[in-house]
Order: C-alpha cells, then sequence, then structure tokens
C-alpha cells in the first residue's frame, strides 16, 4: 500500500509542478502582452486572475504531495 501511496504522491508533485510553471509562464506572457489575456477571462473574472489561479492551484497541489510525502515518511 505504501508504494501505491507513494505513486499518488508523486503524481500530485508533477502534476502541481506542472500547472504552477504553466501559470506563471502565462502570468509572464499575458503581462508581456504576447497573448491576449482577456482571452482567458470567465464571467466577471479577469483572464490574469483566472491564469493565477492555475498557478495557485498548481502550487497547492504540489503542497499536498509533499506534504503527503513527509507524512509517510514518519
Amino acid at each position: 500500500m505504501s508504494i501505491a501511496r507513494r505513486f499518488i504522491c508523486k503524481v500530485l508533485i508533477r502534476v502541481g509542478n506542472t500547472l504552477t510553471v504553466i501559470g506563471c509562464m502565462g502570468l509572464v506572457l499575458g503581462l508581456l502582452d504576447i497573448i491576449p489575456a482577456p482571452l482567458f477571462a470567465v464571467g466577471i473574472s479577469s483572464g490574469i486572475r483566472v491564469i493565477g489561479s492555475v498557478a495557485i492551484a498548481g502550487c497547492l497541489l504540489s503542497a499536498m504531495g509533499y506534504g503527503a510525502i513527509e507524512n509517510l515518511e514518519q
């Protein structure tokens, strides 16, 4: 069971880090007007807020994965 849990943790970390990189690159490209940020606007939320939410979600997933690995090592 520990092998499956470690695999899930590693998947969380990889997905989280990937989302963080994508979100940060999207923020940089949006701020430099290389990609139009309003393209990602949903409802009353601006495009920058939506792209930033992707980066924040990635950080949260990574933190959950790293926290779970730390918990398994105890």
